[in-house]
Order: structure tokens, then sequence, then C-alpha cells
């Protein structure tokens, strides 16, 4: 087939123009949020004065890069970054496949309505309101947790306050968060594997794990890739919205990671050019990760995004 002609792709152009208009509110939201603020960046590039802009500011290169490189936080943001994202990979990523599993081997209707909604629900409770939760569940005097250690002869302790239990509370909180809603996918990808597969393996005499593990799994690997490969370019941003909410000087060492950094660089202490560097070598690193991830999964799997 050859390259369809000018005249037949205005056709198809003005043919669907029902589902151009759908795609025009999402279209011009990525313009304005995301497309356009990128013009910012050459923040990043300048000792950036908010009152004199662009034109009354001091061009000084890669002078905020070194001075976030060499400065004493940057080895600890990387290290934090890239510990909280392999701790939601290695737990947050496979526990909606997992629920999605389960959900679909439930063979009560309404068991299987109750488990979707109420894992499904919590995605959309506000972070603001997820994070008031943790620090009321894990208060050290009406906590129900404290209060449940102290009930089997425990001390009560202030959870919020010690660095080492600071990513494992925030790994649960993002799970107990996220994993209906990311199920979803998931269970999607399940309802298309074709049910004479299963009807062959019963007659061949396959337990429920051997069905899984030959049939369910192996159907859903390019879904379970290009999860994969989605998740590792957003994996870095660690929700830092939550992080900024949960955490405080004296968790500093595990939980302050590159975004919060950014934050309190350019909005706390007004210095937005090395706030916007920062940002800027976080979102290289994602897009490196990405790449990297692409061309294992398209060497391993022959599954990839490109």
């Amino acid at each position: 087939m050859g390259i369809p002609s000018k005249r037949i792709l205005k056709k198809r152009f003005v043919g669907s123009w029902q589902l151009l208009i759908l795609l025009l509110p999402g279209l011009i939201w990525y313009i304005l949020f995301c497309y356009r603020p990128m013009v910012g960046l050459r923040m990043a590039f300048y000792d950036y004065n908010i009152f004199r802009g662009f034109e009354g500011s001091t061009f000084i290169g890669l002078d905020n890069f070194r001075t976030y490189v060499m400065g004493p936080d940057f080895a600890r943001t990387i290290k934090n970054t890239l510990m909280i994202a392999l701790w939601q990979m290695l737990i947050c990523f496979p526990a909606p496949i997992v629920l999605a599993i389960i959900v679909t081997e439930m063979r009560s209707n309404v068991l299987r309505k109750f488990v979707q909604t109420a894992t499904f629900l919590p995605y959309f409770i506000s972070t603001v309101v997820v994070c008031g939760m943790v620090v009321n569940f894990l208060s050290p005097s009406t906590g129900i947790i404290n209060k449940f250690i102290e009930l089997l002869g425990g001390e009560a302790t202030y959870f919020m306050v010690y660095p080492q239990y600071f990513r494992p509370v925030y790994t649960l909180m993002t799970l107990w968060q996220t994993a209906g809603f990311n199920a979803v996918v998931y269970i999607a990808a399940l309802m298309g594997i074709d049910p004479q597969l299963y009807e062959a393996a019963l007659v061949d005499g396959a337990g429920r794990w051997q069905r899984i593990w030959h049939i369910t799994l192996p159907g859903i690997i390019p879904t379970i890739v290009t999860m994969f490969i989605m998740n590792i370019g957003k994996i870095v941003k660690v929700g830092y919205e939550s992080i900024i909410l949960l955490y405080q000087p004296s968790t500093y060492s595990t939980a302050d990671v590159i975004s919060t950094y950014s934050f309190r660089m350019g909005i706390q202490n007004g210095d937005y050019g090395i706030a916007t560097a920062a940002g800027l070598f976080e979102a290289v690193i994602a897009l490196i990760l990405v790449v990297i991830a692409n061309r294992v999964s398209k060497h391993l799997t022959e599954t990839a995004l490109w």
C-alpha cells in the first residue's frame, strides 16, 4: 500500500471531526499545563530574579547545575529518590497484578464487586486527607496503631519522626491508595484472554495455579511490560506531594528527594534557578530510565513502546 494522498488524509480528517472535538480539551490541557511551562526551564541557566524576569536576570550557564551537584544535598536526594522508587517498583508495581488475578479468580460475584470497590475507592481520596489519616493513625497518643501496640504490651512510638520508618510508611500508604485503581488495567487485559485456553487447560487436567502460571501471566505480559515502562518515567517523581505532607527535618535523611529539594529551594528559599536545575536534572534521569527500560524490554520480551 502506498502513502495516502493529501486529499484522502483531508477527507479522513474532516470525517472524524467528532473524535477531534473529543480530543481537543485534553490537547488544550497538555499545551497549557505541560508544554507551555517548558519555557520556564530557561530559569535553570539564569540567576533568576522573579521581579525582573529573564531580561533583568543574569545568564550564568551551568552554574546552577554545578551548585546542585556539588552541594551537600545532592547525594542524599539522589539516593532517597532511587530508594523510594525501588520500594515502589518492588511492592507497589506487582501488587495490582496480584490483585487483578485474585479478583478475576473469585467465583462469587458479590465478593468480587466488594473487593473491587473497596480497593478502587481510596484512589479518589484527596492526598491531603490520606496523609492526614496516616499521621493520625500513627500518632503516639491517639493513633490506632500505637494503641494496638500498647495493648500487646509494647511502647508507643512516634513513627513519623524516625527516618527508618518513613519509607515503609510511605510505600504502604501509596500501595493502599493506588493498588485498586492500577489493577483496573490488568483486569481489562485478563478479560481479553481467550476463554478457550482455560477450557483446554481444564481438559488437560491443569489446576488453578497451573492455569495462572501458563495462561494468565503470559496473556498479560505485554500489558505488564507497557505499564512498567510507563511507570519508570513517573516513578522518579515518587509522589512528592505526599512526601512534603509527611516528612519533616528529622526524616530528611531518608525522605528528602529531588522534587522536595526543588520545592524547598524554589518556594521556600526563592532560589528559582537552582530549583529549576534540580527539576530538569530529575527529568533527564527519568528519560534515561525510560529509554533503558524500553531497550531491555525489547531485548528480553520483544515488547516495547517504540
